[in-house]
């Protein structure tokens, strides 16, 4: 394991003036600057400063964010570069940067006018216009569903449901109840938030509402069940059918209730690639209660189209933990939204969880130490960390070469090994089911997907302990019974979703690809999978939505633009009862007091 190559820059050949500079200096990718040039010759525009701006946006948006806020361009791009830049760049004064921005025919001034340019200037904040148009479109849909007239609800019924439902068992004698005020919102309102951290009751609280409202209504409303990822969907389709058996509700209505599946949101709103989502305004969904879970994973363009298609009547539940990661795409929606309303006090239904169910010991410590961003504290979580009857956490320490000792790895492979031994074992004998619960034992997450110490690396090296301890492990075939996989593409044909994991089985009549897409297994011939990839070891992105028994958590070195405190609270709740922490000192220390900021105008636009 080597630490992080040089950075490489690729220049765009026909780049000129202060495109061509920023291009060389490693701050514009190539797409940067062929977009900021191709639209400002359709626009008339020969601003330097202007296009420089262009590509800027262009830069933010490929990085997550929605705009620039023009004032401190420079400031923000210094701290996304780390200072890794040449001190004499041309950096246009931010005055006559605004200047030039306001007088450009590609820029539309102020949030009044009708968007026929390329580019928006609001309150000094530089959006593409179609991420502006974006932005305000969940801006509107979220505060007239807020005020919209409530549902009609029968007070008596609902207090009498709710009482029953949420007895406050495990609560303080003075602590709220927040789940059934967060069922109450949802009952009585057109959308609410239900935010909180891991176990602190989510997916219960969505059953027992769903409940809530089928007791008020008399019948099960017709709901849809969402998610980002195949994966979440599952799992949030999952703890509601197991919460469901739990509670005292008409058989009738339990039964009604437990047909309820999940599903992607892409699967949802209909989206295919190049094409528009076929729900929408126009033709909106037919569900009278639609919940979103993992909402964090959700970008503004999904948002907007998810709030497109909701009908206005409907109710709209979502529900996601405000400090995780972000969606790969641009936009930080819950966060804004959960900023917005704890801090500027606006008027949207929202309830933030704060009682942890599930652990409470150095696990939710750590949790909550990272979460408020205290190295020093985390730090002494992982070195006294030692409770033998419950959950644990560990810290392997790396060199400043990004290597571990010889008896950390072997330590690590004493760790890792068994579940994967036990899913192919579980694979051979053709049991589909023990072998993809198996795979939920362990798991480890990388930063990256390429690159030292990450995915790639992780995966090889395995796969090399298995076939060192397992006869005839992997041999030559391109699929093999116990290979771990992972779907990477949506595949509504066969019904399976980008983030699904599998494992390929030996049913005794050949081999056959076994997909975790519910309580029972969907096998499929491993020809049918076109898009998959082995996976020991999954990227933090990538395993949002998932739990796991024990994680091992692999952190890059310093200089890694992922090395946040959301990728490192993100992997460290995956895990419900131990967790192994292999980081550098310093990147740790990075990785608890670096957020990952995504400069958006939504939660100011609340």
């Amino acid at each position: 394991m080597t630490p992080p190559a040089e950075r490489r820059v690729e220049t765009a050949t026909r780049a000129s003036g202060l495109l061509r500079i920023f291009n060389r200096a490693g701050i514009l990718d190539v797409a940067d600057v062929q977009v900021a040039q191709r639209v400002s010759w359709l626009a008339g525009e020969s601003s330097e400063p202007v296009q420089l701006a262009f590509a800027l946006v262009v830069r933010a948006l490929r990085l997550g964010s929605v705009c620039v806020t023009v004032e401190s361009i420079r400031a923000d791009v210094e701290q996304s570069m780390e200072g890794d830049l040449p001190a004499d760049l041309p950096w246009p004064e931010s005055g006559a940067w605004l200047a030039a921005l306001c007088a450009s025919p590609s820029v539309t001034l102020g949030d009044a006018a009708k968007g026929e340019r390329p580019l928006r200037l609001v309150d000094g904040q530089l959006y593409l216009e179609r991420s502006w148009e974006q932005q305000e479109d969940v801006r509107r849909s979220l505060t007239t569903r807020a005020a919209a007239t409530p549902p009609i609800v029968d007070d008596e019924l609902l207090d009498a449901w709710a009482a029953t439902l949420f007895d406050g068992v495990g609560l303080d004698p003075d602590e709220p109840d927040l789940q059934r005020l967060a069922a109450e919102r949802a009952v009585r309102s057109r959308v609410v938030v239900i935010a909180g951290g891991p176990g602190t009751g989510k997916t219960t609280t969505v059953a027992r509402l769903l409940s809530l409202l089928a007791l008020q209504a008399g019948q099960v409303p017709r709901i849809s069940l969402a998610a980002p990822s195949g994966k979440a969907a599952a799992r949030l389709q999952e703890a509601v059918l197991t919460e469901l058996t739990t509670l005292p509700i008409d058989p009738a209505l339990r039964s009604g209730l437990a047909k309820v599946r999940g599903v992607t949101l892409h699967k949802l709103l209909g989206l295919a690639p190049g094409k528009r989502p076929s729900a929408n305004a126009s033709n909106p969904l037919p569900a009278d209660v639609v919940v979103v879970d993992e909402t964090s994973m959700v970008s503004l363009s999904q948002m907007a189209q998810l709030l497109d298609a909701v009908r206005s009547d409907a109710r709209l539940v979502l529900v996601g933990d405000p400090e995780q990661l972000t969606s790969i795409d641009a936009g930080a929606v819950l966060s804004d939204i959960s900023s917005a309303v704890e801090t500027r006090h606006i008027h949207l239904p929202h309830v933030r969880l704060t009682h942890t169910w599930r652990y409470d010991g150095v696990l939710g410590q750590l949790a909550a130490a990272v979460r408020a961003g205290e190295p020093a504290a985390v730090r002494d979580l992982l070195d006294s960390a030692s409770e033998p009857s419950g959950p644990t956490a560990r810290w392997i320490r790396m060199d400043d070469a990004g290597t571990i000792t010889q008896a950390d790895l072997a330590s690590l492979r004493a760790s890792i090994l068994p579940a994967a031994k036990q899913a192919v074992q579980a694979a051979r004998a053709g049991d589909a089911r023990l072998a993809l619960d198996q795979l939920k034992h362990h798991r480890v997450l990388c930063a990256h997907r390429s690159g030292p110490l990450n995915t790639e690396v992780w995966n090889r090296q395995i796969e090399k302990w298995l076939v060192e301890e397992l006869p005839q492990y992997g041999d030559s075939e391109d699929r093999y019974p116990g290979q771990p996989l992972l779907v990477t593409r949506n595949d509504p044909d066969l019904g399976i979703s980008n983030g699904d994991s599998g494992i390929i089985i030996d049913t005794g009549r050949g081999l056959r690809a076994a997909l975790d897409t519910g309580s029972i297994p969907l096998l499929l011939a491993p020809a049918q999978l076109e898009s998959v990839e082995t996976v020991h070891a999954l990227t933090v992105h990538k395993a949002q939505g998932s739990q796991f028994t024990a994680i091992t958590v692999v952190l890059p070195m310093l200089g890694s633009p992922l090395l946040t405190r959301e990728l490192l609270y993100t992997a460290l709740t995956r895990a419900s009862h131990h967790v192994t922490l292999v980081a550098h000192p310093a990147a740790l220390e990075q990785a608890v007091t670096r957020r990952a900021l995504r400069a958006s105008g939504l939660r100011t636009r609340l």
